[in-house]
């Protein structure tokens, strides 16, 4: 009989002991940057009520908090990492703050992890129809941005039919003042397409171009007969011509593919080269001549002088930081064919001001 009376004392000692243990390590809990027992209350059916909040700090002062509360039937129910006061499960939920700033929050058999990195947050949560022991990843993808909005300056200039940039010949009267002939562009509107990454691309977007072709000889044009001509009345007259020019604008539409070389990590530490089609629709024109026949004076002469209304043209694009180059090259006839001389618009510069 006493060996009976000391083997209960015996279990009763150790019941006790193994208690008072869990109830030292759910103390022990209380940190302010992890997981936090607040409280352990006895319900009405004399059943211990454990409350347990999550802490974690994210960026900067900002925490996500994560609050459950917890009916178990005992102590014996919790589970307790004593090495790293890392988890709590309660009755079979588990949630974990991990170090750094990852966290995982495990509710029964589904999973979701947030982690929030230097430049972005990913989050990782289980698909339907998978196990419960995979997750997929959603992460913030960088997007594509490509280069066409801009303050562009540059040169003008014509070919011939034979790609000569001298114009000599029955066209001779054709002559550029190169120096003098601006090509002025201004891309209001910009839209990037990528193809899965941010480092290549197509680009489209709206513009206008605006060119002045100063004449190296004292003409200037006319229509005659339905054929834009040499206009030499001001010479005949025996005025002294100080300028003379024509000047047209366009409303452009580009259509780029561009590629970007990763030289460092910031996004204007990239060469980027593109190449494409641009199209352009003619919204105006006009001739304008400065002479002096004793005083100065201007004369503007407003028309189409046959120039075409649409045309197309090739361009190539690159650039590094603040260095950046255009070319474009009109394959139409500055006029329309059989309307006056056979000439095929070029410009050559610079991207003075990037819009992005």
């Amino acid at each position: 009989m006493k060996k009976f009376l000391i083997v209960g004392l015996m279990f009763s000692v150790i019941t006790q002991l193994s208690a008072q243990n869990k109830e030292d390590i759910l103390r022990n809990l209380e940190n302010p940057d992890t997981l936090k027992q607040q409280s352990a209350q006895t319900s009405s059916d004399k059943q211990p009520m454990v409350i347990v909040r999550k802490i974690v700090k994210v960026v900067d002062g900002d925490s996500i908090i994560e609050e459950r509360i917890d009916t178990v039937t005992s102590v014996n129910a919790l589970t307790v990492d004593s090495d790293n006061m890392a988890w709590v499960n309660t009755m079979g939920d588990t949630i974990k703050a991990a170090k750094g700033d990852t966290v995982v929050v495990r509710l029964g058999k589904k999973k979701m992890v947030i982690v929030d990195s230097k430049d972005k947050t990913v989050i990782e949560i289980p698909e339907k129809g998978k196990k419960s022991d995979e997750i997929i990843e959603y992460k913030e993808v960088k997007k594509f941005k490509g280069h066409w909005s801009g303050f562009e300056l540059g040169i003008n200039g014509f070919m011939d039919k034979n790609q000569s940039m001298t114009q000599t010949g029955d066209i001779a009267w054709m002559d550029l003042k190169q120096a003098r002939s601006w090509n002025t562009n201004i891309n209001f509107t910009q839209y990037s397409i990528g193809f899965g990454t941010d480092k290549a691309g197509l680009v489209t977007g709206l513009g206008l171009e605006f060119n002045d072709y100063h004449f190296s000889n004292p003409i200037t044009l006319k229509v005659e007969n339905g054929v834009t001509v040499v206009d030499s009345s001001y010479i005949q007259a025996g005025y002294k011509v100080e300028k003379t020019k024509i000047t047209m604008s366009h409303l452009t539409l580009p259509l780029l593919l561009e590629f970007q070389i990763p030289m460092g990590e910031k996004r204007k530490d990239r060469i980027y080269i593109s190449a494409g089609v641009i199209g352009g629709v003619r919204l105006g024109s006009h001739t304008k001549v400065v002479y002096d026949d004793g005083s100065r004076h201007k004369d503007k002469n407003r028309g189409d002088f046959n120039i075409a209304t649409l045309r197309y043209g090739l361009t190539a694009r690159m650039g590094y930081k603040g260095i950046r180059l255009f070319a474009n090259y009109y394959p139409v006839q500055l006029f329309e064919k059989g309307k006056g001389p056979e000439l095929y618009p070029f410009s050559v510069g610079l991207v003075l001001v990037p819009f992005d």
